[in-house]
């Protein structure tokens, strides 16, 4: 009964998690993309897919954008 119990817990910690990196990844994306009109539109960038934004969790402004 308690591996059971345990296996429940861990599965819903999993959960939070990835809805944790989802939501960070989410605010990255939509940061980045008003940043970019904001700062340096002049520069070629074009944004990629949340995919990457989940996967690395950071900026991917090019270089030299915001300071």
């Amino acid at each position: 009964m308690n591996i059971l119990l345990l296996a429940t817990l861990v599965a819903q910690m999993q959960t939070v998690s990835d809805m944790e990196t989802d939501a960070r990844a989410l605010e990255l994306f939509l940061q980045d993309r008003k940043d970019y009109s904001e700062y340096c539109p002049h520069l070629p960038w074009e944004q990629p897919d949340i995919e990457v934004y989940k996967a690395i969790l950071e900026s991917q402004l090019p270089e030299g954008c915001k300071e």
